[in-house]
């Protein structure tokens, strides 16, 4: 098969690799891809909002599927353009990835199925948002209504904090056109949990459980950022909150969108906030999570082609999706000042450690080292080119063993203005 992953980032790295293990795998193209994505895939320099020159690519180069990794394209209607021209596409089409492209849609289809979440308004006028905000209990969260790279949620403890939000998000337009609209929800407390899962229109298999940790400092302090770390699996995600779970989230929301006809096939990430009155859902995304697909995706023992044509064809019923037995932890390697402003352009050094480790997939304890910032400068040297510059990934038997090896593999990497957060799963591992 010849496949063509689109996207830029750690994510569509872990899927690469992923895709690079199946023996159906013939020729891997990425675009726009990163350096990391190059040792696995042909990368090619097509933007993920170019559609056009996506399907022509597709169409020049006999594609036989199309992998979408990102929420822009997705939410575009890139499947749609793509399956219009009977190109093969994982991922769900324009009107079902509305379930990440607008948080007022997802709220009202969770009150309208019964599914748990939040208590919420939406407004599109900032005065009546002021007004409604003098009547709210606090801490309470806003939420720019579109997409905003996961940094479009501001947590507020006073009134004064939720009307500067206001006028960050409706006003100000820090997120652009996401803020237009935007949701203020009641405030949750309890355990996080993201959870993702293969989903083929009608049926949901569910991938193993993680935790993302989105403040850019250690103790959860400083601004919300794209992810800094994270681990799988959750301890917190009991057999019994499994079960709670698949009959009163994960199959509703699968069925609410048939009902609605908006049949979703693809990835739905479910972030879960695990409450006293039990699990509730905080949101949905239309793809793998990032950087949850770092540690999710090195545990999963299927042949990732196999279940994602088995979504596309429906029979995602008949696929038995198995995960081993352990447990991944992933550190972020970010450039200093991320996520507001920092340097680009700085040799990395040190990788050669993980690529001898990663001819051994099966090995209990694996090292990965999944790119998202970076790129080859003029002279060929791997330079950071984001904020977010690579994910260090390690397996272990148990999480203290993976979060052992995950710092010790941060070690072996060195670049200029290098930042992450000491803490990954310390809370949380050490209980």
């Amino acid at each position: 098969m010849n496949i063509l992953i689109v996207g830029s980032g750690g994510r569509e790295h872990a899927i690469a690799l992923s895709v690079s293990k199946s023996p159906r795998a013939e020729k891997i193209y990425c675009a726009p891809g990163n350096a990391g994505i190059s040792a696995v895939a042909e990368c090619v320099p097509i933007g993920a909002m170019e559609f056009e020159k996506l399907v022509s690519f597709a169409k020049e180069k006999a594609i036989d599927l199309v992998i979408v990794g990102m929420d822009d394209p997705l939410v575009g209607g890139l499947v749609d353009e793509l399956e219009a021209e009977g190109i093969r596409t994982f991922g769900p089409r324009k009107n079902a990835a509305i379930l990440e492209g607008s948080k007022a849609f997802s709220k009202d289809l969770m009150k309208k199925y019964g599914i748990p979440t939040a208590a919420y308004e939406t407004f599109d006028d900032a005065e009546k948002a002021l007004e409604y905000l003098k009547t709210a209990d606090f801490p309470i969260v806003l939420k720019a209504d579109g997409l905003a790279l996961g940094k479009g949620v501001l947590i507020c403890n006073t009134l004064k904090e939720a009307q500067d939000g206001v006028k960050t998000i409706m006003e100000d337009k820090k997120f652009g056109d996401a803020g237009n609209r935007m949701v203020i929800e009641e405030f949750m407390t309890g355990r996080e949990v993201s959870v993702l899962s293969f989903v083929d229109g009608k049926t949901i298999k569910i991938m193993s459980s993680a935790q993302d940790h989105k403040r850019a400092g250690d103790g959860d302090t400083g601004l919300n950022t794209g992810g800094m770390g994270t681990f799988s699996p959750s301890p917190f995600y009991t057999k019994e909150i499994d079960e709670y779970c698949r009959e009163h989230i994960y199959q509703a929301t699968v069925d609410a969108m048939a009902k609605e006809g908006r049949p979703f096939k693809g990835v739905i990430f479910f972030g879960l906030m695990l409450t006293e009155k039990g699990p509730k859902v905080l949101e949905y995304n239309a793809r793998f999570g990032d950087p949850e697909a770092q540690v999710v995706l090195p545990r999963m023992k299927n042949d990732i082609l196999e279940v994602m044509e088995a979504c596309i064809e429906g029979k995602l019923d008949e696929v038995d999706l198995a995960f081993e037995d352990n447990a991944a932890v992933c550190v972020i390697l970010a450039s200093e000042g991320y996520p507001l402003h920092y340097e680009k352009g700085f040799a990395v050094s040190g990788l050669e450690r993980f690529e001898k480790e990663q001819g051994s997939r099966d090995a209990e304890e694996g090292y990965y080292c999944f790119h998202a910032g970076t790129k080859f400068d003029e002279n060929g040297t791997l330079v950071t080119n984001g904020g977010r510059v690579l994910g260090v990934t390690a397996k272990g038997p148990d999480l203290k063993q993976a979060r052992e090896n995950a710092y010790k593999a941060t070690e072996w990497v060195q670049f200029e203005n290098k930042y992450m957060r000491h803490d990954i799963g310390n809370t949380i591992i050490d209980l």
